[in-house]
């Protein structure tokens, strides 16, 4: 009697962070201590939620991000996804805004107003926020070198407006490391740029109480080509760095912490992002308390998602309404507190309004009828999800100790460290997908060889000639002396910003006085530039 033919061997599966994946999971491979390892939602350490009830008692903010053009036409861009339904603002700023250079440089040729609004003065700022309640909307703004100039505008139109800047809710990105690592929005070197972020954050926790100071940055850290793994670690790493420096100039944990927000971004593997989000709040909460005795206030990690923009194909786009979905529901399943969704032709060109409002139906959509809000974490306890909630918790923390090992994330910069282990994840991507290994829908695998549709652009260099002149206007109208004495301030107390160790005047109120004689975010820029140098990268 012959022997039975053994059984083809089951082939191996990994995630995208190279985490395996069992075809079954049973409940010895998820060992969790309830109380310890994930508790009740609202408990530490967090894993299920930082919120007792979560969504049944309120719905993620539902955050569309949106800024081209000129400031008015995004305003009119705001009006309509909040008549959509929208419960938060949040804004793109186009790359001369960014990098602190105003419309009117050479510099910024062909880039006014191409991926985000142009902002040259606290003028501009009125347009953006016209007729917005900014005592009862919260805004966004994903902006980092310049942030606190930016922030320093929106407190001047509130000032102008008659609105108290206590009742200012909203974030300003401002995480400048990660720009050092995989953005390249940088303009002062480390140092001077730190000490500014503590510096914010001193003016917020005391002056702007309801406003996040910073949005520690993983969502460009993915973009980048960084792991789920990665994008935690590195992510966490620039964390303790901001509060080390924090505390450093004297604040206590607790006075800032509460107002730390984050930015992750979602990708297609529903459960391997639904466990980094647990996994990161539970990672989190153990760092803060651990390392700097944060209450458990201090220790929430609350964090804004954004799906996945490198995951958009150009190739059938709609496809992309299916991708962004998926990404939706892994937010949501993994509790986050606000969410953008892409629209479906962000591959191809800005969003059109009809694709903005089809990705804010499709957070309506996984919020009103997916049933997934009605209960919190309603994956816990899945031996699948706790095992890889396990997994990314214990590899992101290995991977931040080797940054710890090296003297922090500015050590680690400016090795080049970050750099290299991203680069080498997006190349071993790149190859799985070439290989066919990582299917693609419409791209690698189903593809219809049909060229991708072509959408048709504004025309920028009329709006550039409109911003430009709009400036020029503000010039000839300030009084420029006035001007000159607020950037002559700023400029004086400055200097002790790249001093290690020197004692610093508060820098926000000079900013807020330069802000408000209509200096512009060039000429700011500029003052601290003088002061401070331009960031060099080494190789």
């Amino acid at each position: 009697m012959s022997s039975p033919a053994a059984k083809p061997p089951i082939d191996e599966r990994r995630s995208p962070s190279d985490l395996p994946v069992p075809v079954v999971v049973r409940p010895e491979d998820a060992p969790i201590d309830y109380a310890r390892d994930l508790a009740d939602p609202g408990r530490f350490p967090f894993t299920r939620g930082v919120q007792p009830t979560m969504y049944r008692g309120r719905h993620w903010t539902m955050r569309q991000y949106a800024g081209f053009g000129t400031a008015s036409e995004t305003n009119a861009r705001f009006k309509l996804l909040l008549a959509a339904g929208q419960t938060g603002l949040s804004t793109a700023f186009d790359l001369p805004t960014q990098m602190g250079i105003d419309s009117d440089s050479p510099r910024a040729l062909g880039e006014v107003g191409r991926v985000g609004v142009a902002i040259d003065t606290v003028e501009d700022m009125h347009a953006l926020l016209a007729d917005l309640p900014l005592d009862r909307v919260s805004t966004s703004m994903t902006i980092n070198a310049t942030a606190a100039i930016l922030l320093a505008m929106y407190v001047v139109v509130a000032e102008e407006r008659g609105i108290d800047r206590a009742t200012l809710s909203g974030t300003t990105q401002n995480d400048v490391l990660k720009e050092y690592i995989a953005r390249g929005t940088y303009i002062y070197p480390p140092e001077p740029s730190l000490s500014l972020i503590a510096e914010m954050f001193r003016f917020c926790a005391a002056e702007v109480p309801q406003w996040n100071a910073i949005s520690i940055s993983g969502y460009h850290i993915r973009e980048a080509g960084a792991t789920a793994v990665q994008e935690v670690a590195f992510t966490f790493a620039n964390a303790m760095e901001y509060v080390r420096r924090a505390v450093d100039a004297g604040l206590p944990v607790d006075a800032f912490a509460p107002r730390l927000s984050f930015f992750f971004a979602a990708h297609n593997d529903l459960f391997e992002e639904v466990a980094k989000f647990r996994a990161a709040r539970r990672l989190y909460a153990r760092l803060m308390r651990d390392r700097f005795g944060a209450s458990d206030a201090s220790a929430r990690l609350r964090f804004h998602t954004q799906t996945g923009g490198v995951t958009l194909q150009a190739q059938q786009p709609l496809n992309n309404v299916v991708r962004v979905t998926v990404q939706a529901l892994a937010a949501v399943l993994g509790g986050t507190q606000s969410l953008h969704t892409n629209g479906y032709d962000e591959a191809l060109a800005l969003p059109t309004a009809e694709a903005a409002t089809l990705a804010l139906r499709t957070q309506q959509v996984v919020a009103y009828e997916s049933g997934a809000a009605q209960t919190v974490d309603p994956l816990a306890g899945s031996y699948y999800v706790e095992s890889l909630t396990n997994e990314l918790e214990a590899r992101a923390l290995a991977l931040l100790e080797e940054v710890d090992a090296m003297g922090g994330s500015p050590e680690a910069i400016a090795r080049g460290f970050f750099q290299e282990e991203i680069a080498r994840s997006a190349y071993e991507h790149q190859l799985r997908v070439e290989r066919g290994e990582t299917v693609i829908v419409g791209v690698n695998r189903f593809a219809d060889g049909e060229e991708p549709p072509v959408i048709p652009a504004p025309d920028f260099s009329a709006l550039e000639r409109s911003q430009v002149a709009q400036l020029a206007e503000v010039r000839r109208r300030r009084d420029g002396a006035a001007v000159e004495r607020a950037l002559a301030a700023l400029r004086e107390a400055a200097v002790p910003y790249a001093q290690p160790g020197a004692q610093r005047p508060p820098l926000m109120p000079l900013i807020i006085d330069a802000v408000r004689a209509r200096a512009s975010v060039g000429e700011i820029s500029d003052t601290f530039a003088d002061v401070w140098g331009r960031y060099r990268p080494v190789g």
